[in-house]
């Protein structure tokens, strides 16, 4: 861009970087920040003597440009001022013509340049020579996001070597500004003053143009836009939704990146007892305090004068912690975590240091990881927006200061003094957490498909690869996926289908009398197989072909006349009541097919009532209805033989249909079993059999049972009796095991509490479960009844499942090597079956 207008040499201060001109008016106070960029801290004026000459090399402009800022970094600094100056007029209530909108243009090649505009107030002559000093900003140090005027110039320099000021209020007849090269400022520090014709005397705001921009700065910013839209849409999402300021990058909007969390109404029941919501809402003040306007340092009561910078602007400040905490719809393996905010800008974005406890008691460095501990590789779902507008921030605004007192006594109102796991904090004698970040992780902690944990599932296990999915559906603004709904109804889904199953048929045993009988049904056993009397069955001659009606008796009546026969259904009044009789399946509602044959968009729903019928009013498992477009609706009826006798797939079925579909609408010449087995590796690649997949999700299974066998002999006071059955091979690796973890202990002193389980060999659980299983069972540890069961054979009977269960688990978790498909199949079935046979934790 070519700029027309006036030039001038002008001079560059010691140590500060301002613009001076011939017979230049003191400065005047406004009443209202100035717009665009942060103003400076006043002068302080000295008498008795010449002033001290700080004459600082020319290389320190250019070496601001050394200081670590990311690009995005760079341009949020000249958009923080903006923004400053946005909110000024906005709490004023005065009308603002032509709105609150700042516009990035981004380079559009190596050698293009970058230009931030905005429609602010614009500035004064004298603003503006402060506005660009290379030092500290004037800007108050509580109420701005523009915090540093240093930042200016750092992210300038950092940039490019060229930047180009320009301002204008409404009513002036000309744009005035400053050009900063750094490449022709020398030892007479100065820098140009220009001016440029303005056609608008309407026309108001400042635009910063940034050239001769860093080779690897400018290939960022001309390939990254999008994700520079993202990157500004989290930092400034709470600006976005709550004042009406817009944000445009490369001529497109920047949206807000909202949370896709649970709604306000929705809660879990922990214990059967308490209702834990998926919302918390956080506000607490605290005492006001007393905060130096230059510095931003808060002070001691009763002072006059900053102890820092000795300056006598000291105001009395609002110091509060508000926000929210909250459940993320899906799991993620880092897009979970707590943002805290500074004047409605996020400083942190997924931060997950509350999640680690550090015990104040204990060496340097001492952490627990205590979020995400069950399935720790699928990532977490606790979030939220915390603001600590009164807490100071590092210059670069990517931390806060962590040392600062306002910011501890923050995080203990969030998360509280005590570790999150309630076995830990009572070992280390810690009253209950109650805090709102404890409360969450009490009733959240787990990832069980359900209710019981807010999991969408697809009745035999979550389902988190669909509900990631869908979040990626909500953040484009997909309306279909804005609400919980679709979230909710895998949830109820799940359960419905699970109650079908041998779950309902355990859940159905009277607590506190259960007998052999029970356990057998709940194991799946009829009751021929158990001796016990089957129910009775209906006269043959009663439904048998051709059998005659018989005459009513003396006082009966006749029986009715038969109805006249109804009319056939057509197809579409089939679909109909289908559609009304039916539920979404959430883990088959998708995108189906391959590059090769296409795609069509599937909304799979489960048949509730009746039976699926196809053109020839026969029975069938799965039935397609084509809609417009590449859509379809597929039917399910999973009270099919196929898949209550022989355990099908439901997913093997849909694509068997899908399969024929694509096959015959694009004439592909692959075969049916090749064009099956394409689709499920695009369209299903979570259903792979990945054995470090699988491996890990045993380990950490198996890191939560070692817990609560552990917390449990100790609730019982017998780890000495159990510490007993580990013999001199397994005591060695047990050692080996605590040593290599930092837990250097004596070996007299292993019994003395249930910690060594958590060291032990993976396969010494099932051997001590088999040993003392009155002391695991019985939802102790596991659901499964033993005690209060007469029959020493059903007794057994239950064992063997949960033993099974955990063998399975703890042979794949020690051996975590090259397995087979079937092998792999029976040890992710197995994982399930545990996840799901552990008690409720007291």
């Amino acid at each position: 861009m070519e700029w027309q207008g006036t030039y001038r040499r002008l001079s560059v201060a010691p140590s500060t970087l301002f613009i001076t001109r011939t017979a230049l008016p003191e400065p005047r106070a406004e009443t209202l920040p100035a717009a665009g960029l942060p103003s400076a801290c006043p002068r302080e004026t000295r008498t008795g003597g010449p002033p001290m000459k700080i004459t600082p090399s020319a290389r320190v402009l250019r070496m601001l440009g050394e200081i670590e800022f990311d690009e995005w970094q760079c341009i949020a600094e000249l958009i923080d001022n903006a923004f400053d100056d946005f909110t000024e007029i906005h709490r004023s209530g005065t009308p603002w013509a032509g709105g609150y909108r700042v516009s990035v243009e981004l380079p559009d090649s190596a050698q293009g340049q970058l230009v931030i505009t905005d429609t602010g107030r614009g500035m004064t002559y004298d603003r503006l020579e402060r506005a660009v000093r290379a030092g500290w900003s004037g800007n108050d140090m509580h109420d701005k996001l523009g915090l540093f005027g240093m930042g200016f110039n750092v992210s300038t320099a950092r940039l490019g070597k060229r930047t180009r000021v320009l301002t204008t209020r409404q009513g002036d007849t000309e744009w005035i500004g400053v050009e900063i090269d750094l490449d022709r400022i020398g030892d007479d520090f100065e820098a140009e003053d220009i001016t440029e014709p303005k056609a608008d005397p309407n026309e108001h705001g400042t635009r910063i143009v940034i050239s001769r921009l860093h080779p690897t700065r400018a290939r960022w910013l001309q390939k990254n836009g999008s994700a520079l839209r993202n990157i500004l849409g989290q930092v400034y999402s709470w600006i976005f939704l709550n004042r009406p300021f817009e944000l445009w990058v490369g001529g497109f909007q920047v949206k807000p990146v909202r949370h896709c969390r649970w709604g306000d109404d929705r809660s879990v029941l922990y214990n059967n007892k308490e209702r834990i919501p998926a919302y918390i809402e956080i506000d607490q003040k605290l005492e006001n305090g007393l905060a130096c306007g230059d510095c931003g340092q808060w002070q001691l009561t009763d002072r006059d004068a900053c102890e820092d910078c000795g300056s006598d602007r000291l105001t009395v400040r609002e110091r509060r912690v508000h926000g929210w905490l909250g459940i993320q719809r899906y799991m993620h393996k880092h897009d979970y975590g707590i943002d805290f905010l500074r004047n409605g800008r996020k400083i942190l974005r997924w931060d997950k240091q509350l999640f680690t406890w550090r015990n104040p008691d204990g060496a340097v460095g001492n952490e627990e990881p205590e979020y995400p501990v069950d399935l720790a590789h699928q990532g977490g779902r606790i979030i939220g927006e915390i603001h600590l507008d009164h807490v100071p921030v590092t210059y670069q605004k990517d931390a806060f200061e962590y040392g600062d007192r306002s910011w501890r006594s923050a995080v203990e109102i969030v998360r509280g003094v005590a570790p999150l796991l309630p076995q830990r904090a009572a070992n280390l004698e810690y009253e209950e957490n109650t805090s709102p970040l404890a409360l969450l992780f009490k009733g959240y902690r787990r990832n069980d498909a359900g209710l019981r944990y807010l999991v969408p599932g697809d009745g035999r296990k979550p389902i988190h690869d669909d509900t990631r999915r869908w979040g990626h559906e909500f953040h484009r603004g997909n309306p279909d996926y804005q609400t919980d709904e679709r979230w909710w109804q895998a949830v109820v889904d799940h359960e419905a289908t699970k109650s079908r199953g041998k779950n309902a048929k355990a859940a159905a045993v009277t607590p506190g009398k259960p007998d052999e009988a029970a356990v057998m049904e709940a194991l799946g056993f009829d009751g021929a197989e158990i001796g016990s009397p089957s129910s009775p069955a209906t006269d043959p001659d009663e439904t048998k072909p051709g059998a005659q009606a018989q005459p009513p008796k003396d006082g009966e009546s006749a029986p009715a006349a038969p109805t006249p026969e109804k009319r056939k259904e057509t197809r579409q009044e089939r679909v109909t009541r289908y559609m009304e009789n039916s539920t979404t399946y959430p883990s088959l509602s998708r995108s189906f097919g391959h590059p090769r044959v296409g795609f069509v968009e599937v909304e799979a729903r489960r048949l509730t009532v009746g039976s699926l019928t196809d053109e020839n009013l026969h029975p069938t498992p799965v039935l397609l209805d084509q809609r417009g477009g590449n859509t379809l609706v597929a039917f399910l009826d999973l009270e099919h033989p196929i898949f209550q006798r022989f355990g099908a797939d439901p997913a093997d079925l849909l694509l068997a249909e899908i399969a024929v579909l694509l096959r015959v609408q694009t004439s592909s010449e692959w075969s049916h079993s090749e064009l099956i087995a394409a689709i499920r590796a695009e369209s299903l690649p979570a259903s792979a059999l990945d054995a470090e997949m699988i491996s890990a999700e045993a380990k950490e299974l198996l890191a939560e049972v070692r817990r609560r066998m552990a917390s449990e002999l100790d609730r019982a006071g017998e780890p000495e009796k159990a510490f007993q059955f580990l013999s001199p091979d397994e005591l060695t690796h047990t050692e080996h095991t605590m040593i290599a973890n930092g837990k250097v202990t004596r070996t007299t002193d292993l019994g003395a509490s249930g910690e060594f389980l958590l060291h032990v060999p993976a396969l010494f659980l099932v051997r001590l479960v088999e040993s003392l299983p009155s002391l695991f069972m019985d939802n102790r540890v596991f659901q499964g009844v033993y005690e209060g069961v007469a029959s020493a054979s059903a007794r057994r009977l239950s064992l063997a499942r949960t033993v099974g269960y955990l063998s399975d688990v703890a042979t794949q978790a020690t051996y975590a090597g090259a397995s087979l498909p079937d092998q792999l199949l029976r040890t992710r079935l197995s994982i399930r079956l545990l996840a799901d046979d552990l008690a409720e934790e007291k």
